[in-house]
C-alpha cells in the first residue's frame, strides 16, 4: 500500500506544479499580490511531496520489497545496505526521481530563502522552475514510473550493476545532479527577466549565489565521477573524452563564464545580455546532458539503457525548452540595454575574453560529442571523435586562459594598468618557470613541452596568491597592519585565490601525470619482482576472498624502496553471484601525491598471472585541485554579501519632506 501511496504523492505533485506554473505566472501579470503568493507556499507543498515520493522508492529498496519492478531490476538481498540506498538513483527511473527531488529542492530554496525579492520576479522564477518540474514529472509517469508492480513478486531480484556497488557512485550522481540542476534556478531568473522585460545589477546579485551553487557542486561531481573511473574500472585513466564525461564539462565550462559574466554585469552593469543568454545555454546543456545519458543514443559505462519513447520524451522537453527560452530572448533582447562601457584594458576586458576562451571551448567539445551522432544519422557512417582531437582543439584553447587567470584580479575595474600586473607578475612567471624545470630535471626528462605546462600550473597557484599578497600590503606596510588588511578582505577574495589556485594544481596534476606516467605489463609468479617509479613489487600470490555477494581472487603486493618495505597493497578480480558479473579492483598505493597503480588481467598457462604497473607521479593533484577549488566556491558562498542579496533602493524624499528639512537648515 505505501508503494501506491508514494505514486499518488507524485500524482499530487504534478497537480501542485500546475497549479504553480500557471497561478502566479497569470498573478504577477496581473500584479494581483494573493495569486503571487501561492507561488513560495506552492512550491514548499511540491517540495515535500516529491520528497516523500522518493522517501517510498527508497524504502521500497532498504527492505528489498521485489514486487516493485525497479526494486526487482537494481537490487538483491545480499546488497550492502549502502548499496540499497544508493540503487535508488543506479538507474534510469530512479535517477529521474533524484533529478526531480534535487529540483523540488532548489525551487523550495528560491521560496523559502528568496525574502528579498521581488514579488513579481520572485513569482515568475518559480513559476517557471514549476514549469521544468511538470515535464520531468510527466516524463517519470509516462515513461519512467519507478513503481510499477509485478505480480507475482519474485523471491529474489536481478542485483545492482557490480560496476555501481561503489562508494564513488553512491556520491558521484547526487553531487552531479546538485550542480546540472542548479542551473535551473539561473534559467528561472534568465526566463523570469525575459518575461518582465528587466534586467539590473540587483538581477545579477540574485543569480550570482545560484550559480556559484550549481558550479561548486558540479564541479565536486565530475571529479568524483573522474576519480571513481580511475580506480573502480582498473583501466588506469582519469579521462576518457567519452561523449557522457563531455556532457558533465560542458555546462561546467558555460557555467564557469556565467559566473565570471554575472560578476561583471553585478559590479559595473555591463554584459547585460550576453550574461542572459548564458544562463540559459549553461542549463540547456544540462538538459542536453540529460538527453544523451538517458535517450539511448550513446554507450557508455556511464550511460543507462533505455528506450526510444523515452529518448523522444526528451527530445521534445529540449525542443520546448531551449528552443522556447532563445525564442523569448531573441524577441526580448533588441529591447533590453546593453550595459556600462569600459576599456579592453580592465578586469572587464579580462573577463570577457575569459567568457570567449571559455564558451568557445565548450562550443569544440560540443562539436566533437555531437558531429558523429549526426553523421551517423544523416549518412550512417560511424565515426569516433576521440582525444588526439579535444586534446588538440581544448588544450590550445586553454593556453591563453591560463595566462590571462592571474591579470584578472589584478586589473581595476573600468580602466586597468596591464604594465603594472605585468610588474606584479613577471618574478612570479620566472619563480614558476624556475620551478618547472626542477621538476622536470627531478623526473629524468620528457617532452621540453611539458616545463611550459607545469610552469602554468605553478603560475596560476603563485599568480592566486600574488593577489591577496598585494591586497594585503605584504612588504609595504608593517606587518601588523598587513595582517589586518588581509583577515578584512571579503570571504569573496579568497574563494577567489582559492579556485584559481586549484586550477592550477588540477593543471599540474594533468600535465605532470602525462608526461612523466611510466606503464608496465609483465607475467608474474608469486616472489616474482617488477620495478616501477623507484619502487620494487614483489608479487606475494593470490589467495581466494568471499565478500558480502561476491567471491574475488586478491593479489597480494609488497612495495620496497633501497631493499626497506614501504607498503602494501592489494588487487583483485571479483566476481558477483547474481548477475555472475566479473569486476577488477585495482590495487593503489599513495605517496605523497603520486601513486602506484596496479591492476591484474588473465592467469598464465604456468600459474602467473598478467599485471598491469603504473607510476602516476602527482596524480592526486587532478581531484585536490578540484577539492580547492570547490572549498573556494563554499568560502566565496559565506561570503555576506552574497547571503544578504542585492540592495534595494532608497525611495526618494517626498517634497514636503525635503521642504522641512530645508527650514530646518
Amino acid at each position: 500500500m505505501i508503494i501506491e501511496i508514494g505514486h499518488y504523492a507524485l500524482v499530487l505533485a504534478l497537480a501542485t506544479a500546475i497549479v504553480v506554473s500557471v497561478v502566479p505566472a497569470i498573478g504577477a501579470r496581473r500584479l494581483d499580490h494573493q495569486m503571487m503568493e501561492v507561488a513560495p507556499l506552492g512550491s514548499v507543498i511540491f517540495f515535500l511531496l516529491v520528497a516523500f515520493s522518493f522517501g517510498v522508492l527508497t524504502y521500497a529498496h532498504v527492505v528489498s520489497d521485489f514486487s516493485v519492478e525497479n526494486v526487482w531490476e537494481n537490487s538483491h538481498s545480499l546488497v550492502p545496505l549502502i548499496y540499497k540506498y544508493s540503487g535508488v538513483w543506479g538507474n534510469h527511473e530512479g535517477s529521474m526521481m533524484l533529478w526531480l527531488m534535487i529540483l523540488s529542492l532548489f525551487t523550495a530554496f528560491v521560496a523559502v530563502f528568496g525574502r528579498n525579492l521581488p514579488q513579481t520576479l520572485k513569482a515568475n522564477v518559480l513559476s517557471v522552475q514549476a514549469w521544468i518540474s511538470v515535464t520531468f514529472i510527466l516524463f517519470i509517469l509516462l515513461t519512467s514510473n519507478p513503481f510499477a508492480r509485478l505480480d507475482p513478486a519474485p523471491a529474489e531480484g536481478k542485483d545492482l550493476n557490480p560496476v555501481l556497488q561503489d562508494v564513488g557512485l553512491a556520491i558521484h550522481p547526487p553531487l552531479l545532479y546538485l550542480g546540472y540542476v542548479g542551473f535551473s534556478v539561473c534559467f528561472s531568473f534568465a526566463i523570469a527577466a525575459l518575461i518582465e522585460g528587466r534586467i539590473d545589477a540587483a538581477w545579477a546579485r540574485w543569480v550570482r549565489p545560484w550559480t556559484l551553487a550549481a558550479w561548486t557542486f558540479l564541479t565536486l561531481g565530475i571529479a568524483m565521477g573522474s576519480y571513481w573511473a580511475y580506480y573502480e574500472l582498473g583501466w588506469g585513466g582519469w579521462w576518457f573524452w567519452d561523449p557522457v564525461e563531455n556532457s558533465s564539462l560542458m555546462p561546467w565550462l558555460a557555467g564557469t563564464a556565467l559566473l565570471h559574466s554575472a560578476l561583471v554585469m553585478e559590479k559595473r552593469e555591463a554584459l547585460k545580455i550576453w550574461t542572459v543568454l548564458l544562463a540559459i545555454l549553461t542549463f540547456s546543456l544540462s538538459l542536453m546532458g540529460t538527453f544523451l545519458v538517458r535517450s539511448g543514443v550513446l554507450t557508455s559505462v556511464h550511460a543507462f539503457a533505455s528506450d526510444p519513447s523515452r529518448g523522444i520524451f526528451i527530445l521534445c522537453i529540449l525542443m520546448v525548452f531551449i528552443g522556447g527560452s532563445l525564442s523569448l530572448f531573441a524577441y526580448r533582447a533588441p529591447t533590453l540595454s546593453a550595459g556600462g562601457l569600459f576599456a579592453p584594458i580592465s578586469r572587464e576586458g579580462s573577463l570577457v575574453l575569459n567568457n570567449l576562451i571559455l564558451t568557445v571551448a565548450c562550443g569544440t567539445v560540443l562539436t566533437g560529442t555531437l558531429y558523429p551522432l549526426l553523421l551517423e544519422t544523416i549518412t550512417g557512417d560511424k565515426i569516433s571523435v576521440g582525444a588526439p582531437f579535444f586534446n588538440l582543439t581544448f588544450g590550445s584553447l586553454m593556453i591563453p586562459l591560463l595566462i590571462i587567470v592571474p591579470f584578472g584580479p589584478l586589473l581595476a575595474w573600468k580602466r586597468g594598468d596591464l604594465l603594472g600586473a605585468m610588474q606584479r607578475l613577471y618574478l612570479v612567471a620566472a619563480i614558476s618557470f624556475a620551478a618547472a624545470l626542477a621538476v622536470f630535471y627531478a623526473y629524468h626528462g620528457g617532452p621540453v613541452l611539458s616545463i611550459f605546462g607545469l610552469a602554468a600550473g605553478l603560475y596560476l597557484v603563485l599568480g592566486a596568491l600574488t593577489e591577496l599578497w598585494y591586497r594585503a600590503g605584504v612588504g609595504n606596510v608593517p606587518n601588523r597592519v598587513a595582517w589586518r588588511r588581509l583577515s578584512g578582505l571579503p570571504r569573496s577574495a579568497f574563494g577567489t585565490a582559492l579556485a584559481h589556485a586549484g586550477l592550477g594544481l588540477t593543471v599540474l596534476g594533468i600535465v605532470a601525470v602525462t608526461t612523466f606516467e611510466t606503464e608496465r605489463v609483465a607475467q608474474m609468479k608469486p616472489g616474482e619482482t617488477i620495478d616501477a617509479g623507484g619502487y620494487s613489487i614483489r608479487f606475494d600470490g593470490m589467495r581466494p576472498e568471499r565478500g558480502q555477494n561476491y567471491k574475488e581472487d586478491r593479489g597480494h603486493f609488497i612495495i620496497s624502496r633501497g631493499g626497506v618495505s614501504v607498503g602494501e597493497t592489494w588487487s583483485a578480480k571479483r566476481v558477483y553471484d547474481a548477475r555472475q558479473m566479473p569486476t577488477t579492483e585495482a590495487g593503489i598505493l599513495t605517496f605523497g601525491s603520486s601513486q602506484l597503480y596496479l591492476s591484474l588481467g588473465d592467469p598464465t598457462n604456468d600459474g602467473g598471472i598478467v599485471v598491469r604497473v603504473w607510476w602516476k607521479p602527482l596524480i592526486t593533484l587532478i581531484w585536490g585541485g578540484a577539492l580547492v577549488m570547490a572549498a573556494g566556491g563554499f568560502v566565496s558562498l559565506s561570503d555576506r554579501r552574497l547571503r544578504i542579496g542585492a540592495p534595494s533602493r532608497k525611495a526618494k524624499p517626498s517634497r514636503s519632506l525635503t521642504s522641512i528639512a530645508e527650514l530646518a537648515e
